[in-house]
């Protein structure tokens, strides 16, 4: 079904780095949203007013505020398609992180209300009137919200939509609600036990700790979270691909939205080297990753000596101390000079965001360790924290 939908109304469907063709797949989603809530919304809220069912009528309008959600998807979708300008030079992508957050908010919201509406259906019970044709419309649901789950789960995937994958977290929460809802109906229906408001209460819980765990996804995109460590590692592994470059670090990704990824890097080349070919190879190493990856890319070339007997032993012997002080750390960006009576050995330190020490007292540590061990050495250290 979603593949049928998607070849009758998204024109050149494979071209998904085309804003364009995005945005066709986010209105074929959020209209699809809106139809099939509305439809669902409609239906329960006559058999929830019917049966006196505060878990159906709850459920009604959690359909309700997801045809809302999509709503505001499509509007995130529009205004973050639209082409950089002079005030907003590398677009307007985070809009769609931002429409992501509010039907985040929205979920959150109506768990909230459904808690509320829940609590007074325990306090003041009141008999209910079950009828196959809710148990029926219920069943309905259920199917519905699982095929829009792997709808919007696919379309996720297949465009790298943040905004869509929410809606598709959504839909699975769905489903788990309202098949607690169609169980608190069978035992309503068949017993004498009054369980629609703890049924309430407990699909109130699932959607506001889904609507919580989605937002802070959203939330660490907006703010800059950690980039996606398989994205890094494909990186790594493609440049790799290129003998000239011994190695790199200091990694950086900013986000700018779904196709608008800026990333820069160090490349280690040998110091003995021909720049102008070594630089042509970094260019070269730019445009694949874009063409690759999509990815905008600006790296810094770095010069070092390599298969220097005097320098790789020193370098070892660093690396050693700097183990010694702590495991996590790491060092790059070796070089050694000769100051008459004395060596100079310049590196940065790296230390995990995380570590305990600061800066000044993990460079000085090192340092006197290296003076202690080696007396004839000067050392000149950079601390700095990874990106990635």
């Amino acid at each position: 079904m979603t593949n049928l939908l998607i070849r009758l109304f998204i024109k050149n469907r494979d071209k998904v780095e085309d804003n364009g063709v995005r945005t066709q797949y986010a209105m074929l989603s959020s209209i699809t949203g809106i139809i099939a809530n509305v439809l669902l919304f409609a239906g329960k809220l006559v058999v929830g007013i019917l049966s006196f069912s505060v878990s159906i009528i709850a459920d009604a309008f959690n359909n309700i505020s997801d045809a809302g959600s999509a709503i505001v998807t499509l509007i995130g979708f529009k205004f973050s398609g639209k082409h950089a300008d002079k005030k907003h030079p590398l677009g307007h992508g985070r809009l769609e992180y931002i429409s992501a957050f509010i039907v985040d908010v929205l979920i959150i919201f109506v768990g909230v209300e459904l808690f509320k509406t829940s609590i007074e259906k325990i306090i003041t019970p009141s008999d209910m009137n079950i009828s196959t044709v809710t148990l029926v419309l219920l069943g309905v649901a259920i199917v519905v919200k699982a095929w829009l789950f792997f709808f919007y789960r696919k379309i996720a995937k297949k465009i790298n939509s943040s905004a869509i994958k929410a809606s598709s977290v959504d839909s699975i929460s769905d489903v788990i609600a309202t098949t607690l809802v169609f169980v608190s109906a069978i035992v309503s229906k068949y017993t004498s036990l009054q369980i629609d408001g703890w049924a309430g209460i407990i699909v109130a819980g699932f959607i506001f700790f889904t609507g919580i765990k989605a937002a802070k996804e959203t939330i660490d995109l907006l703010v800059g979270g950690c980039p996606d460590k398989d994205m890094v590692n494909k990186i790594r592994e493609f440049v790799k691909n290129y003998p000239e470059v011994v190695g790199i670090h200091d990694v950086m990704v900013h986000d700018y939205g779904p196709g608008r990824q800026i990333i820069s890097f160090h490349a280690e080349v040998s110091a003995n080297s021909d720049f102008c070919y070594v630089h042509d190879v970094i260019d070269n190493i730019e445009r694949d990753l874009q063409k690759e990856f999509g990815y905008i890319v600006t790296i810094h070339l770095d010069p070092i000596v390599v298969n220097d007997k005097k320098v790789d032993e020193m370098k070892s012997f660093v690396e050693s101390v700097v183990k010694e002080v702590d495991e996590s750390f790491s060092i790059h960006d070796f070089r050694m000079t000769y100051g008459g009576n004395h060596i100079n050995l310049i590196f940065d330190l790296c230390l995990p965001v995380d570590t305990k020490m600061n800066d000044e007292d993990a460079a000085k540590l090192v340092a006197d360790k290296i003076t202690a061990l080696r007396p004839e050495c000067n050392t000149v250290i950079k601390a700095e924290h990874p990106f990635v």
